[in-house]
């Protein structure tokens, strides 16, 4: 997920994505553990999906601690 797509999307959307590409991430590693991925890519770029989503989403709440 680019960051111009997250930060189009609103809070809510933000979370869920987030728990989303977190489930994801996590079938993605067990299924690494059991058997070679296809493309072990995947699991960094899950990472960096999360990583992406929580910078975006902490970026917002210090945003509107300054306008407080």
């Amino acid at each position: 997920m680019k960051i111009n797509e997250i930060r189009e999307l609103t809070d809510n959307e933000i979370r869920e994505r987030e728990l989303t590409e977190v489930e994801n991430l996590t079938k993605l590693k067990l299924n690494h553990s059991i058997t070679q991925l296809d493309n072990p890519h995947l699991i960094s770029e899950a990472k960096r999906s999360v990583a992406r989503l929580k910078t975006e989403r902490r970026m917002r709440e210090l945003k509107q601690q300054q306008n407080n």
